[in-house]
């Protein structure tokens, strides 16, 4: 009787063990979020951002462009990343040299690439320059 016994406590325990085990890997299976409307807090998750940023040539003719990023601290950051901007770094910061692929240089063609916040000419270098939402970023190239 005592072995009928032991075979049977340990079929059980046995029994609830598994049982414990199916509903724990069951629950993890379940997603945390599943069913609230509140944001995900996942780090993993990227949130697109955007800024707009206007090229206008000498001749006037404008381009326009929607400019991603995710980590850039700053608006030039954005526009090297992206291949629009590039230049050289001086004691003042980034001197823009070329802008979507057209390079003027001040010594040899009188013309330079002038940089505007939201029409307004910056007080700041493009690479000092915090992004913000809803700003219109822009590279007019001007005589001098």
């Amino acid at each position: 009787m005592k072995e009928i016994f032991k075979i049977n406590f340990r079929s059980v325990l046995s029994l609830v063990l598994v049982a414990a085990m199916v509903l724990m890997f069951a629950a993890c299976g379940q997603n945390p979020n599943e069913g609230t409307t509140e944001p995900s807090t996942n780090q993993q998750e990227v949130q697109e951002k955007s800024f707009a940023f206007q090229v206008v040539e000498l001749d006037g003719t404008k381009k326009e462009f929607t400019v991603k990023y995710d980590n850039e601290n700053s608006v030039g950051e954005a526009l090297v990343n992206e291949g629009l901007i590039s230049g050289s770094d001086s004691q003042y910061g980034l001197m823009v040299d070329t802008v979507n692929g057209q390079k003027y240089t001040h010594d040899d063609d009188k013309v330079y690439w002038a940089f505007y916040i939201d029409g307004e000419y910056a007080m700041t270098g493009v690479d000092l320059t915090t992004i913000e939402d809803g700003k219109i970023y822009c590279f007019k190239a001007e005589k001098a």
